[in-house]
């Protein structure tokens, strides 16, 4: 199992909580991003630096995972695609997106975006609070013990 991160927007509390998973389980980690990130120095822990623009990051982590990778973004689309590709995607607040749920969120976001796209403020989503941080945590380790 290797772990890609789509790091643009990922908190940086969830990265530490990655980079401290990757060094614990001796798992490939790689933050995928368009700008240059800094991280620990570790023979685990990598980034790949994409060009700026639309969906390059997502395009590239699509391309490079594999069937039973896991993918943290909170990214609807990314996450489908990889969950095609029989990956598992966990979002940055600990939602585990599946198959049986992902058609749900998709259409939800499709519906979100209609919205503000007619002008309606729908506001963005609350602070990662110690809750969502715990969450993500306990998911990430069942996951990484499955592994």
């Amino acid at each position: 199992m290797k772990i890609w991160v789509d790091a643009d927007a990922c908190p940086v509390v969830i990265k530490e909580i990655l980079f401290r998973a990757a060094e614990r389980k001796a798992l490939e980690l790689t933050l995928v991003a368009n700008q240059v990130l800094s991280v620990p120095r570790s023979r685990y822990i990598s980034t790949l630096k994409v060009k700026a623009g639309f969906d390059v990051a997502d395009n590239e982590i699509v391309s490079r995972v594999s069937a039973g990778d896991l993918v943290i973004t909170s990214d609807i689309p990314l996450a489908a695609e990889v969950i095609e590709k029989g990956a598992v995607a966990l979002s940055g607040r600990g939602e585990l997106f599946t198959a049986e749920n992902i058609r749900a969120r998709l259409n939800m976001r499709d519906f979100m975006d209609t919205l503000r796209s007619s002008g309606i403020q729908t506001g963005g989503p609350p602070p990662l609070s110690k809750q969502d941080r715990k969450s993500f945590a306990d998911h990430l380790d069942r996951l990484l013990e499955k592994a």
